[in-house]
């Protein structure tokens, strides 16, 4: 029997984002000769289950994110070194890698996430401690994964690598994401009974989310749903407080219940997505899966998802433009997305490609 350590996580069930819908839906195609541990943060499961589809979970006393997740992090893999495998995802306490290299016999697979140091809501100093992580990871793992091949581009061509390590460009799967027809929601959300467009994500800069209400607030043929966590940020506080009242935009706080957050977005008219920062997102893929036409930022990243087939954006008028003037496009555009989400996203094959790294 083969045992993987998980570390880097808030946890499972999955409750939070992209790297728990990961292990979440790894968890559901488990290799008979492997088991896990994958570690929770204890701040987050008020019920703590000892195990998960088979996975044993282990609680730490550490939030999984913001500056406590580098000894979060280290602590997993401190109480991981008679493992046989660590997949760590992110790179949060990858500078105690070389430390941890020296202690573990077995093999160190590190997932890089997106180019987290590139993101505008980080000091300085930050940033410099996240790209000095990186380059830990980079240096000390066996595999690196990267989710886009923006990003595996990015390390081939930042760091030499050594001939015994291996760089796999290994994506996300959306295909848990399904279409729902619930006509009682209507009586919640009354405002989506009109043609609107959906966004959803975390409320930062990079994120664009400013661009994308401004571009709507000018525009009164479609209505926009922004689902996103507005409280987190002055950044989001800001952009709620100007936005509000706009009568064509409805801000939305996280909604959890994938059985609402589905219809909302399953029941739009195009899915407008502004990440510029970080490699395939997992929203991204979703709307993909949903057969959802794509209005996506312009950067290598969301052109590398989307194999050029999106329709794409740089500013406020070019989504005025896109949604104006290419309407008609829209039908063509969501059959290639779920064209390529079935051929690239489906969790089946993202399991299939992690479980061969054991």
């Amino acid at each position: 029997m083969k045992h993987v350590a998980i570390i880097g996580t808030v946890g499972v069930p999955a409750c939070y984002g992209g790297f728990e819908s990961l292990v979440d839906n790894l968890l559901d195609y488990t290799p008979q000769d492997v088991e896990y541990t994958v570690f929770c943060s204890a701040k987050k499961y008020a019920d703590r289950l000892p195990s998960y589809k088979g996975a044993r979970l282990v609680y730490l006393d550490r939030d999984a994110n913001g500056a406590q997740s580098i000894l979060y992090d280290f602590e997993g893999m401190r109480r991981s070194l008679g493992a046989d495998v660590m997949l760590i995802l992110g790179v949060s306490g990858c500078l105690f890698l070389p430390y941890i290299r020296r202690r573990f016999a077995g093999k160190i697979i590190t997932n890089i996430d997106g180019l987290e140091w590139k993101r505008a809501k980080w000091k300085w100093h930050a940033r410099l401690l996240l790209k000095c992580s990186e380059r830990m990871a980079v240096k000390y793992s066996d595999v690196i994964i990267g989710d886009n091949k923006g990003i595996t581009d990015y390390v081939a061509s930042s760091y030499k690598i050594a001939s015994a390590q291996r760089v796999e460009l290994i994506a996300y799967g959306g295909d848990h994401a399904r279409a729902v027809r619930d006509d009682s929601l209507f009586e919640k959300y009354p405002f989506c009974r009109e043609p609107y467009a959906v966004t959803v994500c975390r409320i930062e800069p990079e994120n664009n989310v400013h661009v994308i209400l401004e571009a709507f607030s000018r525009m009164g043929g479609m209505r926009l749903v922004v689902v996103g966590n507005w409280q987190k940020s002055a950044y989001g506080k800001e952009l709620k407080e100007q936005y509000a009242e706009c009568p064509n935009i409805r801000l939305l706080d996280p909604i959890y219940e994938p059985h609402e957050i589905n219809w909302l977005r399953s029941n739009a008219a195009v899915y407008v997505h502004g990440h510029s920062a970080g490699g395939t997102n997992p929203s991204l893929v979703e709307a993909m899966c949903l057969a959802l036409p794509v209005l996506a930022f312009d950067c290598v990243y969301n052109r590398a998802t989307t194999e050029d087939s999106a329709l794409y954006w740089k500013s406020a008028d070019d989504i005025v433009s896109l949604v104006e003037g290419n309407a008609g496009r829209f039908a063509y555009v969501a059959q290639d997305m779920a064209e390529i989400a079935s051929r690239r996203y489906r969790w089946e094959a993202v399991a299939r490609q992690y479980n061969a790294l054991w």
